[in-house]
């Protein structure tokens, strides 16, 4: 086993009785097989569903006097690409990840989306190798500090954004489809949204996923 695979179970705290589920869970497209056939992207799909589950499950738990207006705005947050890139690269994920040596060079590997879905992947293997009970073990352990920071409910980035513009007599954003790819189990979608003469871009698995992502990128340029 590898130097990379051993690490990734260090990580996740499970040792694989099918460790091709985590090769897998490492492998960037680049690397893969024609089409992407073998890349990490099948169970990124799986791996977002149950953190998804795991992170629901945990709000409900944590919060249970607040409403769901409140626990979806916490939801979002917490599996946001940002906050999980943030766990991913202090975890040094990067470095774990089998990626093509061209875009080694092109820093492929410690790109925010990309080290993101390499863990909700990662995720998805764990789950499929040891179930529900060490899939949320992981989560939590990785999570527990973002919990623990999130005193208040988070504003979706979305409504922020709109609040953003209002307050100051700009024009409300405006978003837009610019490219939608992949296969019906697990479509791309890249949306672009405008404040004036402010834009910013962004990748999700759905509409709204990546909308709120490019309302959160727009928000962060925008504040600086």
């Amino acid at each position: 086993m590898s130097a990379d695979l051993i690490a990734a179970q260090a990580l996740l705290g499970h040792v694989f009785t099918n460790p091709g589920l985590l090769e897998e869970a490492l492998t960037h497209r680049s690397a893969a097989g024609a089409g992407g056939v073998g890349s990490n992207e099948r169970l990124e799909f799986v791996g977002d569903r149950v953190l998804g589950l795991i992170v629901a499950e945990w709000l409900l738990e944590r919060f249970p006097a607040e409403s769901e207006g409140k626990l979806g705005p916490r939801l979002a947050q917490l599996v946001s690409k940002p906050s999980l890139a943030e766990v991913a690269l202090a975890h040094g994920v990067g470095a774990m990840l089998n990626v093509a040596p061209g875009e080694v060079k092109r820093g492929v590997s410690v790109q925010a989306a990309v080290v993101a879905d390499a863990l909700e992947a990662m995720i998805g293997a764990l789950y499929l190798d040891a179930g529900l009970v060490a899939a949320r073990g992981f989560v939590r352990r990785m999570l527990e500090q973002m919990v623990r920071a999130q005193a208040t409910p988070p504003k979706d980035p979305k409504t922020a954004l709109q609040e953003w513009a209002l307050k100051r007599s700009q024009k409300l954003p405006v978003y837009e489809v610019v490219e939608q790819s992949g296969p019906s189990h697990a479509p791309k979608f890249v949306v672009r949204v405008s404040v004036d003469a402010a834009q910013a871009q962004a990748e999700g698995g759905s509409k709204r996923a990546a909308e709120q992502e490019a309302a959160r990128m727009l928000l962060g340029e925008l504040s600086e």
